[in-house]
């Protein structure tokens, strides 16, 4: 039976520099890459290609020993040029030079009909080999999920309120026969419900019209809203011993593609966005773009600083690094290396502050975007009590307790407080908030991991 919960707790981060909705004439990428620190808990990769190997779309290029049947494929056809290591020959990136002219590995395609006669097994087996099961990730925890499982439930959150979020309906327009595809393929993972969530009273994007086999969810409220992890905390929650998946609108679509086409199209629409972008507007590129083409001609001078994803759980990247695998935007910000006369303390209406000592005015203006550099205004320090971080966590959890009882590495008291229902993007907004400017995201990713392996 469909929701709709409205939520107060929350926080929206509005910044300026939002992409228009049009499709900018960049020059096309010529390297992309695959980069594990892109998946969470993949600790043994295993290479599968060498530099001079050439590879087709949807070619195996490395798996995860731990779940060597998941296999992470190539997404363009090209020449491996460089597999670049960090210390103890850690490995960070595979690099792709890619062809002017895309060759795909070829995969069984399937009608509706085939669609509805496929067992589970099959369409395990499917997916795994052709690269797009790393699109399912799990709850608890935030890893690729083991197809050996069987989840509970599986969540699609259909908008994200992160700070300059792409608009999905725009990102998959024209995709709606994919999207439905996807959903059915999905649909046959789980012995429970498929629930796609959609914003409350925002115009609903053309790919979700009509869409069958879901449950349609609706919530309101500010930024966490859109994350998946508060949508399935008020659905239905994740106990100890649950298994839940999650995902996002893009991967359901090349799903869908990979059944109905017999290919792996890693093509996708990314918004090059934030307040030091001259034009801000979308790019049609491929997964694990370099992303030098996009910022060449269109930054403003001064220093800055590249985000794969957005400003609150995005990875900094150099000038020439790689799209993120699960990241549909790059944000670009003025870097804030440069000394402020009296800090934080100076009195200005310009700075925007959940804290209303701190952005003096700022409150008072809803609507306007602020234009933020990468500054911390102070450094870590002891925990001040203040109240705030359960003011922008819209879930029954206690978030200054549960941080430290992981600093304190109290098992007992972890699983108490509700860490099995969150991965760092749930706790974002309370690092953005916390006056005492701890490491949220950091400090609960070491609670889930002490977790995860007891």
């Amino acid at each position: 039976m469909s929701k709709l919960i409205k939520l107060k707790k929350g926080f929206d981060i509005k910044l300026a520099g939002r992409a228009d909705k049009q499709l900018a004439n960049f020059q096309p990428a010529q390297t992309f890459a695959i980069k594990p620190t892109d998946f969470i808990g993949m600790q043994r990769p295993k290479v599968l290609v060498n530099e001079g190997d050439t590879v087709k779309a949807g070619t195996p290029i490395l798996f995860d020993k731990k779940l060597d049947k998941v296999q992470y494929v190539s997404p363009v056809s090209g020449e491996v040029v460089e597999i670049k290591r960090g210390e103890r020959r850690r490995l960070l990136e595979i690099k792709i030079k890619a062809d002017q002219t895309f060759e795909f590995e070829q995969f069984t395609k399937y009608n509706d009909s085939d669609l509805k006669a496929l067992k589970r097994e099959d369409v395990v087996n499917h997916m795994a080999m052709s690269g797009v099961w790393p699109q399912i990730i799990q709850r608890p925890f935030g890893v690729v999920a083991d197809p050996a499982d069987e989840p509970k439930a599986i969540f699609i959150s259909g908008f994200d309120t992160h700070p300059l979020a792409p608009d999905y309906g725009f990102l998959l327009k024209g995709q709606e026969k994919y999207f439905q595809a996807g959903i059915n393929v999905l649909k046959k993972l789980t012995p429970g419900v498929v629930h796609l969530n959609l914003e409350e009273g925002a115009e609903v994007p053309a790919v979700y019209n009509n869409v069958q086999n879901v449950q349609v969810n609706k919530f309101s409220g500010p930024h966490p809203a859109g994350n998946v992890g508060v949508q399935i905390h008020h659905i239905n929650p994740i106990n100890k011993g649950d298994i839940a998946w999650t995902v996002n609108p893009y991967g359901v679509a090349q799903i869908g593609k990979l059944f109905l086409d017999g290919v792996y199209d890693a093509s996708k629409i990314v918004a090059i966005s934030g307040s030091h972008i001259t034009k801000p507007a979308y790019a049609k590129t491929y997964l694990g773009a370099c992303v030098d083409k996009f910022l060449a001609g269109n930054t403003k001078e001064g220093k800055y600083r590249v985000v794969s994803g957005n400003v609150l759980t995005g990875q900094r990247i150099n000038n020439d690094g790689y799209l993120g695998y699960y990241d549909n935007q790059i944000t670009v910000l003025p870097e804030g290396d440069e000394y402020e006369f009296l800090g934080w303390m100076k009195p200005t209406s310009a700075r925007l502050s959940y804290h209303r000592a701190l952005g003096l005015f700022s409150f008072l203006k809803p609507n306007q975007e602020f234009v933020l550099d990468t500054n911390m205004r102070g450094e870590e320090r002891a925990f001040v009590q203040t109240g705030v971080f359960e003011n922008v966590t819209p879930m029954d959890i206690y978030p200054v307790y549960l941080l430290k009882a992981i600093m304190a590495e109290d098992y007992d008291e972890m699983e108490e407080l509700g860490i099995y229902e969150l991965v760092e993007e749930d706790l974002a907004l309370c690092e953005f908030v916390d006056v005492s400017k701890h490491p949220v995201q950091e400090i609960l990713r070491k609670g889930i991991e002490l977790i995860q392996y007891s």
